[in-house]
């Protein structure tokens, strides 16, 4: 007998004939639900769980092969066997095609259907056991290496390990494990940001290449070569994208895409209206305020328009890197009015050098979750968010940028301003009533905080950050604490506590993706 009872999904325009087919399935111990056509079977699909769908390809109607297709959109997971009187190639590639686990010629005996379950649920079970035993394994290793000898090219690579095991863990039921993996990412959470707050200010007194890959070194390292070499290129900067996010999202690009990942730093505050306008200016916030104030002063007094010169710091910055592209296109994509623009005019862009595309939808979803009650149920948690954005994805105007952008023969450089961490530990703060309003980070004068949850900048000129005038300070939070004052604490703790924030010091907030894309054919 199952050691659960397994549910089936029986799809079949003769149902009726299979009775003596099922009554021995059900002897066996699983739950089996019939139906008569397609049309039933995705509305038990949308509505019930089930562990496996067996399917007659050759069905009045809606036929087989629909129906797969229909299923595997709305439960890309679900198992299914395909049952068929054809043997013909073309029919078994198209429906390997859709990623069926198995399938039948007609006609089946009880016998070989139960066979072709078990061997599924058994197959689950055993890739279940491996998955928890190569874990335990892997994070035995991982923290055998000390985190205060990490470089950050060690933190990154155990940023990725880890993350890659979140995706893994995402397909199994072990709430144990889970709880397992968060304390081991809390752990070296913890680890990191003593690393930030020991490293940072070294890192802005060296030269580009002696330091970590950060904000403004993308433009000027990521983007001219390309330009120099006479290659036409896309930077697309999606807002508020994690490493693990992107990940997710990988497996749905094109098969023939040639993807380069290099985990790249964020710079403080991990925020739109410092690291987004890094990235277009290719500089540090101190440098941009000194060099072009008429930019920063913007910046710092109109929250709504932060980062509307990114346009024109996007062209200050290639004229000081001497490079005259022929033809540069800068749009951001807020709306879907603007997403279904871009769709229009994406092939009249073939002739410019240098498309420049921002993407905002990603950084909207995470904040409007915080504001709506019913964003925050479909996205609770990390894994949750996670997997609607990578359902938004498969569908997106993003991806099909993507698509035209490699079609036009460009190298695509993707990558994003800050990520965000679910944020679950209040940390209470002093200021005057001209500190800023920010969850993860704030500005202001004579500032206090705890040290054991923020980090405190006197000096913001070491930090990279306009001073602003002798008093000025900034605070950062780190790990997954965020900032309360003592008026009226608990209604505010009650309101942010476990929605998705940035601005502070945190892996999921520093270490982003730059990601490279090239047809596979391209040297």
């Amino acid at each position: 007998m199952p050691a659960k009872r397994q549910r089936i999904l029986w799809v079949d325009d003769e149902i009726d004939l299979l009775r003596s087919h099922i009554l021995y399935l059900e002897e066996k111990g699983y739950r089996v639900t019939p139906v008569s056509n397609g049309r039933d079977a995705l509305d038990l699909v949308s509505q019930e769980t089930f562990d496996v769908v067996l399917l007659d390809e050759m069905m009045p109607g809606m036929g087989g092969l629909e129906v797969l297709e229909a299923i595997k959109a709305s439960a890309p997971r679900l198992p299914v066997v395909m049952i068929t009187k054809s043997e013909e190639e073309n029919l078994m590639n198209e429906a390997l095609g859709h990623k069926i686990s198995d399938y039948l010629i007609k006609p089946v005996n009880p016998s070989q259907i139960f066979l072709a379950c078990k061997k599924l649920f058994e197959a689950e079970d055993l890739e279940h056991g491996t998955t928890v035993r190569d874990y335990v394994r892997e994070l035995g290793g991982l923290r055998a290496e000390p985190p205060s000898q990490l470089s950050w090219d060690g933190w990154t690579e155990h940023y990725l390990r880890s993350i890659r095991w979140d995706l893994q863990l995402d397909k199994i039921e072990e709430p144990d494990l889970r709880a397992s993996h968060r304390t081991h990412l809390d752990d070296l959470n913890r680890g990191f940001s003593r690393y930030v707050e020991a490293s940072y200010r070294g890192w802005l007194e060296q030269a580009p290449a002696g330091r970590p890959l950060l904000s403004p070194d993308i433009l000027p390292q990521c983007i001219a070569p390309h330009l120099r070499d006479g290659r036409k290129v896309a930077l697309l900067v999606v807002d508020c994208l994690r490493l693990d996010q992107w990940l997710a999202m990988e497996p749905l690009l094109p098969a023939d895409v040639r993807v380069d990942l290099t985990p790249v730093g964020s710079i403080l505050p991990t925020a739109t209206a410092y690291a987004r306008n890094a990235i277009f200016s290719g500089l540090f916030p101190r440098d941009l305020a000194r060099t072009h104030p008429e930019f920063w002063n913007e910046v710092q007094n109109d929250n709504v328009g932060k980062n509307r010169f990114e346009e024109q710091m996007l062209t200050r910055a290639l004229e000081r890197l001497q490079l005259s592209p022929s033809g540069v296109h800068y749009r951001k994509i807020v709306t879907r009015g603007d997403a279904d623009a871009l769709t229009r005019q994406m092939g009249s862009l073939a002739a410019r050098d240098l498309v420049a595309l921002v993407f905002t939808f990603v950084d909207t979803f995470a904040h409007g979750r915080s504001r709506d009650a019913i964003l925050a149920e479909f996205a609770h948690d990390v894994g949750a968010l996670r997997a609607h954005l990578r359902t938004w994805f498969e569908r997106s105007v993003l991806l099909a940028a993507i698509r035209e952008m490699l079609r036009q023969g460009r190298t695509v450089v993707l990558t994003t301003d800050h990520g965000n961490i679910q944020v679950r530990r209040p940390s209470l703060v002093r200021g005057d009533r001209e500190t800023s309003a920010g969850v993860r980070f704030k500005v202001g004068r004579a500032l206090g905080c705890d040290p054991d949850s923020a980090v405190l900048v006197r000096d913001p000129h070491t930090f990279g950050l306009p001073a602003g005038g002798l008093l000025k300070n900034y605070i950062f939070a780190k790990e997954d604490h965020f900032f309360v004052f003592s008026r009226r604490r608990h209604d505010y703790e009650r309101q942010i506590r476990d929605s998705f924030q940035h601005g502070g010091i945190s892996m999921e907030e520093m270490i982003i993706p730059l990601v490279t894309l090239r047809p596979a054919t391209d040297s």
